[in-house]
């Protein structure tokens, strides 16, 4: 089979490669890949900018959806020829207190495929039975291989389950992450509800718009905070969503929240804060981290996809042959898709 490895640590250290058709160990299954999505991270891979340890060589990729092809000894909740889309936490020690409490997001021991297990930019991936979730018959495998973003975009919108109808809300960052986050904001009963992004997101802004946001905000050529400060009491936002990273985006994100309020920050990034957090401390904000997903909330995401109430397709902005790897991250990467997605 044909799988893209990540030779080395090197920018752009990336190329296709005839590999074995890997064999399901046992509570394992084999999959067939139907599609598998480029996140960030892989961008940050193709970059040679990835943060955390990785093993390489490696296949790549972690957002994935396909139809299970064989099984391993001991499988009993999945059959051949099941449609699924599998979660990301590949190996996990499954004796700490996280994964026995079903926080397995963060155990310590925690690896994820495409990174420290081989991934999904291959014609076939083998996973843990545990992680696979049947997905609805109409679902395109495109648009299913988005559940695990989604997934996360969900975990922390719903993370202590403080958002509630008619907060006003601020997401920061239109790309995947945040336009589901934006979604399930939207589902919440927020309002109003702004997104924001730079010049460079002007359409990914517009689809916002089309998603359900009351108001987009080009932070190049826009002041957020007076437009924040227009709104309602003008005492700010009761949440924001922070979802690309950046220090000047949780700069703004401690301007515009409200007292008391709650800001969720989902985006990746750790460069140092160019800033104090007096304003954290003075307005008593609650200022959470998230990190992945679990079980329920793929379990959600996947019934919201499978009833329409989450929209996929406008995300999916093209599907390439695998062989066309490079050109679908170089789009990525110039921000001229939303969502490349490979297909084996």
């Amino acid at each position: 089979m044909r799988g893209l490895v990540k030779t080395s640590l090197a920018a752009k250290a990336m190329e296709l490669r005839e590999l074995p058709v890997p064999e399901p160990a046992a509570g394992e299954a084999l999959l067939k890949v139907g599609a598998a999505a480029i996140c960030g991270s892989d961008l940050a891979m193709y970059r040679g900018a990835f943060e955390h340890p990785m093993q390489v060589p490696v296949v790549m990729g972690h957002e994935f959806a396909g139809t299970v092809a064989a099984l391993g000894h001991g499988v009993t909740r999945a059959a051949v020829g099941d449609r699924v889309a599998s979660e990301t936490a590949a190996r996990i020690c499954g004796q700490c207190v996280y994964c026995r409490s079903g926080a397995y997001n963060v155990c310590p021991e925690r690896q994820g495929f495409g990174y420290g297990v081989d991934g999904a930019f291959a014609e076939y991936v083998s996973v843990p039975a545990r992680l696979l979730h049947r997905i609805p018959d109409h679902l395109p495998f495109p648009h299913a291989a988005l559940t695990e973003p989604a997934a996360g975009a969900h975990h922390g919108v719903e993370l202590r389950h403080c958002l509630r109808p008619g907060d006003s809300t601020l997401v920061i960052g239109p790309g995947p992450i945040g336009l589901f986050a934006l979604q399930f904001a939207h589902l919440a009963g927020a309002a109003p509800l702004l997104v924001a992004g730079i010049g460079r997101d002007r359409e990914r802004l517009e689809l916002a718009l089309r998603l359900g946001a009351d108001r987009a905000i080009d932070l190049d050529t826009e002041d957020a905070r007076a437009i924040v400060r227009a709104i309602g009491d003008g005492l700010g936002v009761h949440y924001v969503v922070e979802a690309t990273g950046a220090p000047q985006a949780l700069d703004l994100a401690l301007d515009v929240v409200r007292p008391l309020g709650v800001i969720t920050r989902i985006g990746l990034g750790d460069p140092p804060l160019p800033f104090g957090l007096n304003r954290l401390t003075a307005k008593a904000v609650h200022l959470q981290g998230t990190w992945s997903h679990n079980f329920a909330d793929w379990e959600r995401v996947l019934h919201l996809m499978g009833t329409g109430q989450l929209q996929v397709e406008p995300l999916v902005s093209r599907v390439y042959p695998l062989g066309e790897w490079q050109a679908a991250f170089e789009d990525a990467a110039a921000g001229r898709v939303v969502k490349a997605v490979l297909e084996p």
